[in-house]
């Protein structure tokens, strides 16, 4: 049950009332202070009826807020608390509330890396704790895409932390192409995911624009001083990879009108799974074909997508991107028969 503000403000003042034993507290006492504090925390002159003010003692007994709220009647006029010690701000989390909260951070620890999710997963563990709910050997009902295996997953905490207070860092890098590392003067700007794989966005000291590095291929990292942070104002990066499949972007680049032809047995899936947000159905065939439109850059996650799709998908234009695709779909058929005559040889 959700709670809005007036409503905490009301069994908030019951119960600083009914904690307070020195006073026996009638129904009308009880709607007088409930009225002034709403009068003071809201600038409600209204006043509360009565039927609120039962309906609120009632909703507290109850097991609805997780309350359970020991309420007595004494005299049949004066309510109190049956246990002098008990207040509601001394009430556990429900076990419905609890099942909600581990279940929202199984999806977050999905993101490996972040310090404040683990300390999340202990905080949910020491509230199940106090309401002595923990279940064994309970499945998981929510499995999300995952690889322990990946290299760099250390180094996103300390990345994070070092973009929100502005901190630039000495990075050894070593990308797939380089024989050896090199150290990177490095303003970090943004971490992005993509399939499953982090990468850092900022601007090294000796190159124009902005630079990406994937984590899996940094070695060290080491904060600097801070009167090296560069700041960047070139781009706005809540929408610099709006029209990027991938990470693979430089400042200047722009989105270009891609058309593929889908073949029918694979319409279906691209027109409930777009391959981008840009995606536009411009028709379709008689076949059961479609033809649809991305605006996007092209980059080498896009090759890969297309090629993803095999012999189900063509590109129409532009012509670039169509013949990239045909040399590579050449290059991978060539090296099928390149294989063939090795085993014959051997």
């Amino acid at each position: 049950m959700a709670l809005n503000k007036l409503a905490l403000i009301r069994y908030k003042t019951i119960d600083q009332c009914l904690r307070l034993r020195h006073r026996k507290w009638t129904l009308e006492d009880l709607m007088e202070k409930v009225s002034d504090a709403l009068y003071e925390f809201e600038g409600i002159k209204n006043g509360i009826s009565k039927r609120t003010i039962q309906g609120d003692i009632q909703l507290m007994r109850s097991n609805k807020l997780g309350y359970n709220a020991p309420i007595v009647v004494l005299q049949r006029k004066f309510y109190t608390y049956e246990d002098p010690h008990y207040s509601i701000s001394n009430s556990p989390i429900s076990v419905g509330d609890m099942q909600k909260m581990k279940e929202a951070v199984e999806v977050l620890k999905h993101v490996s890396g972040f310090s404040s999710f683990d300390e999340l997963s202990d905080i949910v563990a020491r509230l199940e704790d106090s309401i002595h709910t923990k279940k064994d050997n309970a499945p998981s009902i929510i499995q999300m895409e995952n690889n322990n295996l990946l290299k760099g997953l250390s180094f996103i905490n300390p990345l994070h932390q070092a973009i929100r207070e502005k901190t630039p860092l000495l990075i050894s890098y070593q990308s797939f192409k380089a024989k050896q590392q090199q150290d990177l003067v490095f303003s970090p700007y943004l971490l992005k995911e993509y399939r499953n794989r982090w990468f850092l966005i900022g601007h090294h000291k000796k190159n124009e624009g902005l630079m990406t590095l994937a984590l899996d291929r940094i070695n060290s990292v080491e904060e600097m001083g801070k009167n090296s942070y560069q700041e960047y104002n070139g781009v706005d990066f809540e929408r610099y990879f709006s029209d990027t499949i991938g990470v693979t972007k430089s400042h200047k680049d722009r989105g270009h009108r891609v058309i593929l032809l889908v073949n029918a047995k694979n319409a279906p899936y691209v027109t409930t799974k777009p391959i981008h947000s840009s995606q536009q159905i411009l028709g379709k065939k008689e076949d059961g074909s479609i033809l649809i439109r991305l605006d996007v850059v092209l980059n080498f996650e896009l090759e890969r997508e297309i090629l993803g799709f095999g012999e189900s998908v063509k590109v129409l234009s532009p012509k670039s991107l169509q013949t990239r695709i045909k040399q590579r779909l050449g290059a991978a058929i060539q090296r099928y028969t390149q294989e063939s005559v090795d085993r014959i040889l051997d």
